[in-house]
């Protein structure tokens, strides 16, 4: 599954200090609005500890972890909804992720610009959000006018649903209310995916502290109003310091971990990030083991063993036979595939196997 995040935010809230930390690349990152122009993308390995220990049991000859793409994309201001700034471009490249990191400045620094001269994490949370709001009610506006009329003269069962489900959407976004935060049935759910609409991507605010803030963010009133803000919308929200994400991407291995644990804390923001992100999106993993390969695989919770066979290869899902399966915890204790036979923790999975993270799956098939 190719996974895409979106870094979205006013100019100089810290997008592209971040895009080039957790990317390790060097994108430009200008103290003026609009540096970044054009959406610059970067790949990520997923940090997975599981997939290092199953490393050391099976000493493979390739490893392949977990990717994740970040997409920095340019600042936005008022008005993006009717194409100011870079708004119609800004929107353009949201639709092409799966989710949203709305980066916020909760910092102050009178070195670097702020466009609307003030820090107000709340006003700047809002103007995104209302561009978004805006942007999508104008899709739902011109979807009306082309099906409410064969709605209502008609009463095409089909037409009727996709009117209903759009008079809902307008009278929640006519509130600023996004879609994600409107109650849908499974078949409105259905139907809503083919509107492409900006407000139902799950969000992600990503409060960039002042480094002094960074081990206790509560600390900082700029991220409680953040905090507050991501309760309110049932959103998930972390805190990150830009700037000491892009010291520890300069850092090795060993040296990164060592100052992770003078900062007091575990991990750094990209893994803390990713892994939200992943809860975001309801994601988890599989795993493929063996000499000649160990492979972590992303899927979706709640799907079966035959669509997860298919994330390999469309053969194994059209040939699927079963999967033998067991739980990489397991391996971890018992250490060998042959002391799990032993064990009897290898188990036959058939086609209705809800897939389960961290299983490890060897699939068979017959095309």
């Amino acid at each position: 599954m190719s996974l895409k995040a979106g870094i979205v935010g006013l100019p100089n809230v810290g997008k592209s200090t971040l895009f080039n930390a957790i990317t390790a690349s060097h994108v430009e990152a200008a103290n003026y609005p609009f540096a970044t122009i054009n959406p610059n993308s970067g790949i990520v390995e997923v940090n997975d500890e599981r997939v290092d220990k199953l490393v050391e049991l099976f000493h493979p000859r390739r490893t392949v972890k977990t990717t994740f793409e970040f997409i920095d994309i340019a600042g936005l201001v008022k008005g993006a909804s009717k194409g100011e700034g870079l708004g119609n471009q800004f929107l353009g490249n949201i639709r092409m992720c799966d989710a949203i990191c709305h980066v916020v400045r909760c910092f102050d620094d009178n070195d670097i610009i702020h466009v609307e001269n003030s820090i107000d994490p709340e006003r700047d949370i809002q103007t995104i959000n209302l561009e978004l709001i805006f942007a999508d009610l104008d899709t739902v506006i011109k979807r009306i006018s082309k099906v409410e009329t064969k709605a209502h003269t008609t009463k095409e069962k089909s037409a009727v649903a996709e009117f209903n489900l759009l008079t809902k959407l307008r009278q929640a976004l006519e509130n600023d209310i996004p879609v994600r935060r409107v109650e849908l049935t499974e078949e409105e759910k259905v139907l809503v995916k083919q509107y492409n609409l900006l407000t139902i991507k799950p969000v992600i605010y990503v409060a960039n502290v002042a480094e002094e803030d960074y081990i206790n963010p509560d600390n900082s009133a700029y991220y409680q109003t953040v905090k507050r803000i991501a309760q309110e919308e049932n959103a998930e929200v972390i805190a990150i310091s830009a700037n000491i994400e892009s010291e520890l991407a300069e850092l090795p291995g060993e040296e990164k971990i060592e100052y992770l644990n003078s900062l007091g804390v575990s991990s750094c923001g990209l893994d803390r990030l990713v892994n939200t992100t992943y809860h975001l999106l309801n994601l988890g993993t599989f795993f493929t083991v063996g000499e000649d390969e160990v492979r972590a695989w992303t899927f979706t919770k709640g799907m079966l063993a035959p669509q997860c066979a298919g994330i390999i290869h469309t053969d194994f899902e059209k040939g699927f036979i079963r999967a033998e399966v067991y739980s990489c915890n397991d391996i971890f204790e018992y250490k060998s595939e042959k002391n799990l036979k032993e064990a009897g923790k290898i188990r036959s999975e058939g086609k209705n196997y809800v897939v389960q993270d961290g299983d490890c799956m060897l699939i068979r098939f017959n095309v």
